[in-house]
């Protein structure tokens, strides 16, 4: 497979796959629309980091022990779906103690409007997904050409992933700015909290259950 035709394959899917509403989604849209622009920001480039290293990974070859060894994929697993829950639980309790009604309260492990704390939280949620690595070990390899060098081919695959997963997390940013100042009306925060943390602790049981 040439290196053209493979980059032009693999912006498909991935382009389709960003597109699909998942965790990302959710987390990027309920932080910007809370009006945590820079921790939103931060949460972009967590999730990006996290594909980084996940894509590098695999071109290495290294993700491949996760997709052979069941105990790491399984350790893997729970540790994400905990983490999950654990969100989930805290967005939903701290709406029912009032917590979710003023602006210190509002975010996940972190009061402030951080770059940081949006980037640690966005690469956890994302390295912790051990689906993610299972679909590049599945589905990066395919696209890499073979008379390509292994881990510069895979590596420019991942900016693929990467350039569209920023400009629809920009999409999602901006159009959540927009409608936010609704949705930071103590009741209206209730009310999105306890819809995201649902969200997630879906996700969180489906991945608990999941092969």
């Amino acid at each position: 497979m040439a290196t053209s035709t493979a980059l032009w394959s693999f912006a498909l899917v991935v382009g389709l796959l960003t597109l699909t509403p998942g965790l990302d989604t959710a987390v990027i849209l309920r932080t910007a629309a809370l009006g945590r622009r820079t921790r939103a920001w931060g949460v972009v480039l967590g999730i990006q980091t996290g594909t980084l290293v996940w894509g590098a990974l695999t071109s290495l070859g290294v993700t491949a022990l996760l997709a052979a060894s069941h105990l790491a994929y399984e350790i893997l697993r729970w540790a994400g779906a905990a983490y999950l829950l654990w969100m989930a639980v805290r967005m939903i309790h701290d709406t029912f103690r009032g917590r979710g009604t003023t602006p210190e309260g509002v975010e996940l492990g972190a009061a402030a409007d951080t770059l940081s704390g949006g980037w640690r939280q966005g690469t956890l949620t994302n390295l912790l997904n051990p689906k993610v690595g299972v679909f590049y070990v599945a589905v990066l390899p395919q696209f890499i050409p073979a008379d390509a060098p292994h881990l510069a081919a895979g590596l420019l695959l991942t900016s693929v992933h990467i350039t569209f997963g920023v400009i629809w997390s920009t999409v999602l940013i901006v159009c959540a700015t927009a409608m936010g100042s609704r949705l930071r009306e103590p009741r209206s925060r209730r009310v999105l909290d306890r819809i995201t943390g649902t969200v997630i602790g879906a996700f969180a049981v489906r991945l608990a259950v999941s092969d």
